[in-house]
């Protein structure tokens, strides 16, 4: 493995870690932490780090560090690769998602669309940052698959292989943008306190989380189903796929048991992360250009 494919793979991973600092963001409320200020914290560019402030300046951090790492793998990209080939596309992409990523995330500050915000413009935006998070994902994925020596994608090569992955990919995404919905309802509204469903209180979060542990079940046995009328999978990739959506559920059905301890819920996403990531390798090795008879692999 070359430096520059340990290092796009370092990167895809520090950027799921940077995910799950701003899972930790919601779930503690810390939303706030940093007040209508943005990119500086408090109006400081190094705040007094306490409680919600230290939290939400961490994630900040993080954050910068991620984008400043996508930076260095374009630029390395773009000289390491020759011209026309994906992994330039990849990288180019992933910047433009981060950067996509720090533009919703300061709108999300400024609007104060944080904290104990129960507005429609948050729940709108929250699944919105949640899709463009796993276009992120995606395209870091993609970008290290590339350079690790996978070959480009084909859709002539594979016709009905794409509009599957297609269709298992856009699941994935509404599973995650339900999830991402039922993550803010159970922050506001928790199951043990005022705003309950069923109460005078109620508001319509507490009534429609129930959608994404209903899809997650049904997208979960329509996939086994798939799976098992298409073939044993052949990479390692694919093999991977359906434990991970066993445990996707079995850490689902827990976090609801005991309560959405906001452990639960971070181990809960970084499955669903690792899931997206799994996907995304066993379509690409599926989806690449074919080996000619006497090409090197």
């Amino acid at each position: 493995m070359t430096r520059i494919t340990r290092y796009a793979w370092f990167t895809l991973i520090f950027n799921v870690g940077v995910i799950l600092l701003g899972a930790l963001v919601r779930a503690t409320g810390s939303g706030a932490g940093c007040g209508r200020s943005w990119p500086t914290c408090q109006g400081e560019v190094m705040p007094e780090l306490s409680g919600a402030t230290a939290v939400e300046f961490t994630h900040r951090a993080a954050s910068g560090i991620a984008l400043a790492l996508v930076a260095v793998l374009v630029a390395w990209t773009w000289r390491a690769v020759a011209k026309g080939e994906p992994a330039r596309t990849g990288a180019v992409l992933s910047l433009a998602a981060i950067v996509g990523e720090a533009l919703i995330g300061a709108m999300i500050v400024l609007a104060e669309w944080v904290a104990e915000d129960v507005s429609i413009a948050r729940v709108v935006a929250v699944p919105l940052h949640l899709v463009n998070t796993l276009f992120l994902l995606a395209a870091l994925t993609l970008t290290a698959f590339w350079l690790s020596g996978g070959r480009r994608l084909s859709t002539k090569a594979h016709p009905e292989s794409w509009r599957w992955v297609l269709v298992g990919a856009a699941a994935i995404v509404l599973l995650a943008a339900t999830g991402a919905i039922t993550a803010l309802a159970d922050t506001l509204f928790p199951k043990n306190g005022a705003g309950a469903p069923g109460s005078s209180e109620a508001h319509f979060l507490t009534d429609i989380r129930v959608v994404h542990p209903i899809l997650a079940v049904v997208a979960a046995s329509i996939g086994w189903w798939a799976s098992g009328r298409v073939g044993p999978p052949r990479s390692r990739a694919g093999r991977a796929l359906p434990l991970l959506v066993g445990l996707m559920l079995l850490t689902g059905a827990l976090n609801v048991a005991l309560g959405v301890p906001v452990w639960m819920q971070l181990v809960h996403l970084l499955l669903a992360d690792a899931l997206w990531i799994t996907y995304v390798i066993a379509s690409a090795q599926a989806l690449q250009v074919p080996v000619e008879v006497g090409q090197p692999v």
